[in-house]
């Protein structure tokens, strides 16, 4: 391996961002990918790149068999993240379990009757205001924001926060009635249709979920489903055939 990339690539880890190393098993060639492009080295070919999309979307090293020879594509991912917005009932059961499919988490309430160390115990806590904590905390494309407190005073300014950044999945809690509600406030504040079709909501597989446990495992179900067979996902699986 080029020095230069070793060096990039310790970084990226260093940094918590997703890349993959590209080596042509024929020739040893290599070439570091990013979907940032701030870590790519070389002049990646299109039909590489799909695939190294692929490989980062899937969180799955694989080898493919190109015209050119075998070429192995081995993805180095930091953990998934997600953001609960809300400590209600629903939470308690959907953070332990987003850290089980491997999330890192971190509950978001300014309550902090709800946001407490026996409720969530073992789960990261911020007390900020969510627009301030996500600010913060900088969703990117492997990151899933979800708003569950029904109160638009705090779930607004996370929608807000969240739409304005790269994250792969937002969901917000609430009827179809609420959804309605809340689209007439986002695009008061300048967001369009199409902006806001990035929110499932009413957020969960329709699996009929009725106790907040269900509810839970309807929202990690749809968050998975994003995480694995998103845009990214499909693109590449179209392509790279």
């Amino acid at each position: 391996m080029q020095r230069k990339i070793l060096e990039k690539l310790n970084l990226a880890r260093l940094e918590k961002h997703a890349v993959v190393l590209i080596t042509h098993l024929e020739n040893s060639e290599q070439y570091l990918y990013s979907e940032s492009k701030e870590y790519c080295i070389g002049i990646i070919p299109t039909d590489l790149e799909v695939l190294a999309k692929q490989a980062a979307r899937l969180d799955r090293s694989k080898m493919h068999e190109t015209e050119s020879g075998k070429i192995f594509f081995h993805a180095f991912n930091p953990s998934l993240r997600m953001f609960i917005v809300g400590a209600v009932h629903i939470s308690q059961t959907l953070a332990p379990l987003a850290v089980m499919c491997g999330y890192d988490v971190t509950v978001i309430d300014p309550r902090q009757a709800f946001a407490t160390n026996e409720r969530f115990p073992d789960i990261n806590i911020n007390t900020a205001w969510p627009d301030e904590a996500l600010n913060e905390l900088v969703p990117d494309n492997r990151t899933a924001v979800v708003a569950l407190t029904h109160d638009p005073k705090l779930d607004d300014p996370a929608l807000t926060a969240a739409l304005n950044s790269d994250a792969f999945y937002i969901g917000a809690l609430g009827s179809r009635k609420t959804q309605t509600g809340r689209q007439q406030r986002l695009e008061e504040k300048g967001f369009s249709p199409e902006q806001q079709q990035r929110i499932c909501g009413p957020i969960g597989l329709n699996i009929g979920a009725q106790s907040p446990a269900e509810i839970a495992l309807s929202i990690m179900a749809q968050v998975t489903e994003q995480a694995r067979q998103g845009s990214v996902h499909n693109e590449a699986e179209s392509e790279g055939k």
